[in-house]
């Protein structure tokens, strides 16, 4: 990532509350990971395992932990922190912060339905439809291609990314981020199933409620309530390419990573963490503080926090142990044809 201005070094330190070592007076163009930076980059090393990459980083700053046993090389500077992950991460944001805003601005092509409340600080980019009766509140963004159905609500501070949908009645609380392709609000899979097997779909007449400080990854799809709202909590973080189906609700602060579905009707816990590919069936609900392993199934209700791993998913150390047995049976099998020859 190119910065448009250079930062100092003695800025950065001062920014997160480091102690240089080395020279003060050298400046940073660019930030990038330890193993691929460059002269005139700034990047950090917090783990052990990147040890390797020290001698040859070419960066000319690293944010390092304080009890490192390294010295920086020749037009080299290391900021030695508590905790070089979580002060990188504060850079990240100064960097962000200094990057100009979108606002007050309607482009010519948006095309703005009746009775439409805009605040005059938000931004509408290019090719925007926005429905009869939507509100958009101060500060909101809008990139190019965003399509707001009838009676959609956007709360202040939010961000909607290029060509995401939001269905009637859609409701975004403040200060969310909506990445590119996500759709809220499409049907949910419901449909009545006739004696010849053919189907009649059940109309889907509910919204969705985005509560206030979500973000959602992009190409994820949240469906509608068949008939109330389909609800996420104040606070999650729902990874790209995720299935929320119909009146789900998932618990505030949440985080759900990447191909994870959920099923109609489920409850998902506060705090729960549910890691890709995992997947939880129709109708039922975890606990709070619940945390899913990768490619885990839920099919029944989980009541008790805490970490669980498998397909059905168990409690992790017991599926550990169920897997450990399983890898270990074509010996075990193996034995036992020995032993039934002696017998």
């Amino acid at each position: 990532m190119k910065l448009k201005s250079p930062l100092k070094v003695k800025t950065i330190a001062e920014l997160i509350g480091g102690k240089i070592i080395g020279k003060t007076d050298l400046l940073i163009s660019k930030i990038s990971g330890i193993e691929d930076s460059e002269p005139g980059d700034l990047s950090f090393f917090y783990l052990s395992k990147y040890a390797h990459f020290l001698d040859s980083c070419k960066a000319t700053c690293l944010i390092v932990p304080e009890n490192i046993d390294t010295v920086p090389q020749e037009n080299q500077v290391f900021i030695a922190v508590k905790n070089p992950y979580y002060e990188f991460y504060r850079v990240l944001k100064y960097v962000e912060s200094l990057q100009p805003k979108k606002s007050s601005f309607i482009h010519k092509t948006a095309i703005i339905g009746e009775n439409a409340r805009i605040h005059k600080s938000a931004y509408i980019g290019p090719y925007c439809v926005i429905g009869d009766n939507c509100t958009i509140a101060e500060n909101v963004v809008l990139h190019s291609n965003v399509v707001l159905y009838d009676d959609v609500s956007i709360g202040s501070g939010s961000e909607l990314h290029s060509s995401v949908v939001c269905y009637l009645g859609t409701v975004i609380g403040k200060n969310c981020l909506v990445q590119a392709g996500a759709v809220i609000g499409s049907d949910g899979f419901g449909f009545i199933e006739n004696p010849d097997s053919s189907y009649e779909k059940i109309p889907q007449l509910g919204n969705v409620v985005i509560e206030d400080d979500v973000e959602i990854g992009a190409n994820t799809t949240i469906d509608c309530a068949l008939i109330g709202s389909t609800v996420i909590e104040k606070g999650c973080k729902i990874d790209n390419l995720v299935q929320i189906a119909h009146n789900v609700r998932i618990g505030e602060n949440t985080g759900i990573a990447a191909q994870a579905g959920i099923s109609g009707s489920s409850k998902i816990g506060k705090r729960n963490r549910l890691a890709g590919q995992s997947g939880i069936a129709g109708h039922i609900s975890t606990a709070d503080d619940v945390v899913l392993y990768a490619q885990s199934g839920i099919g029944k209700s989980i009541e008790e926090k805490g970490i669980y791993f498998g397909t059905p998913a168990r409690e992790r150390l017991k599926a550990f142990k169920i897997e450990a047995i399983i890898n270990n049976l074509p010996d075990l099998y193996k034995e036992f044809l020995e032993l039934r020859k002696k017998i």
